[in-house]
């Protein structure tokens, strides 16, 4: 084994992650610690497979082979969707493109690693809440009883902001501003900021719920914390959001056939903007998206707004009186002109 080449794997990975990820690339934490675990997975199962101890790993044992079994790996042992594993394989790819340019007598192998194509994803039905069912999980909320004032805050902020749950899990009390008009400073993917207004009614709950905490509150304490006093976490959020959805599926059988989560309470927001009449830009700034195709997925997934649409456009056989068939046409291009 070419102690050199076990030498150049390490000093690659201690560089990639300490220098480049932070510093030449400027991702987040959370794009780092994803990177970590992709690689991580990577790393423990070579060992296993080579029977090697992680000091003798090399270059010679992250062959392009190597990789596609760890992903096959990943979706028939550990039972990762596609999505999961092309997760995995982009923080590969990353780690591989940074090698190539450090390293150039392993741009070969770099090159053929890169070429690992990602999976094609089937596209699921996006769940979301309608308004009704947000109002029967927010009442579900016995907020007499202890603990219950947060959850209530919780909630509704997260339906107001559509904000990711990681974005809630970071908020800090100091990120509030609760004087008028109401907003919130959210920090999102890759550091980008934005501030998001607060509706009169969620600042109202959450002064109470700020003036119900007992302890000392900092602008940099932790707005969300749990029983111990620690920051909520994201397991966290999800265990409550399913066990009033529970409660409130008593009144509202309807939502024991969603399959929901957390992020249901985004694509809720974004629908109930649109269905308010937001304009598609302005729900892309209130959501964070960089771009405003990201939220234009919302515009074609509710039934409602697709029927409205249809009674809005002329009927079939109007469009087909007017357009002549192109088959009676010795020239398809005289037919498609005439559209």
């Amino acid at each position: 084994m070419n102690s050199r080449s076990t030498d150049i794997l390490g000093k690659a990975l201690r560089t990639f992650f300490s220098d480049y990820l932070p510093q030449m690339r400027g991702m987040s934490l959370h794009t780092i610690l994803s990177y970590r675990d992709s690689i991580k997975l990577l790393i423990q199962y070579l060992v296993q497979k080579k029977k090697i101890p992680v000091s003798k790993l090399s270059m010679e044992h992250l062959g392009p082979e190597d990789i596609v079994d760890f992903l096959r790996y990943l979706e028939k042992v550990r039972r990762n969707g596609s999505g999961t594993r092309n997760i995995r394989l982009s923080a590969i790819h990353s780690f591989f493109r940074y090698l190539a340019s450090v390293s150039p007598p392993h741009l070969e192998q770099c090159q053929r690693i890169l070429s690992i194509p990602f999976k094609r994803m089937s596209t699921r039905l996006i769940e979301y809440l309608e308004f009704d069912e947000i109002m029967d999980v927010l009442e579900s909320i016995e907020r007499f009883k202890p603990g219950a004032q947060r959850d209530y805050a919780l909630l509704l902020l997260m339906f107001n902001t559509g904000a990711r749950v990681q974005e809630i899990v970071d908020l800090k009390v100091g990120d509030l501003d609760l004087s008028k008009p109401c907003k919130i400073h959210i920090f999102g993917k890759g550091r980008k900021e934005r501030v998001c207004p607060i509706w009169r009614d969620t600042a109202s709950i959450l002064s109470d719920y700020i003036e119900e905490r007992e302890d000392d509150l900092k602008k940099s304490a932790p707005l969300f914390i749990n029983r111990l006093g620690k920051p909520l976490t994201r397991f966290g959020i999800g265990y409550i959001l399913d066990k009033y959805l529970k409660k409130a599926a008593i009144n509202r059988p309807s939502l024991n056939n969603k399959r929901l989560h957390p992020h249901s309470m985004r694509h809720s927001t974004a629908v109930y903007l649109l269905k308010s009449g937001v304009d598609i830009t302005s729900i892309a700034n209130w959501l964070g998206h960089v771009s405003v195709n990201t939220t234009n997925k919302y515009v074609s997934m509710d039934l409602e707004m697709k029927q409205k649409a249809i009674e809005k456009a002329k009927p079939l056989d109007d469009l087909t009186k007017r357009q002549k068939s192109w088959r009676k046409d010795t020239d398809l291009l005289i037919w498609l002109e005439s559209l």
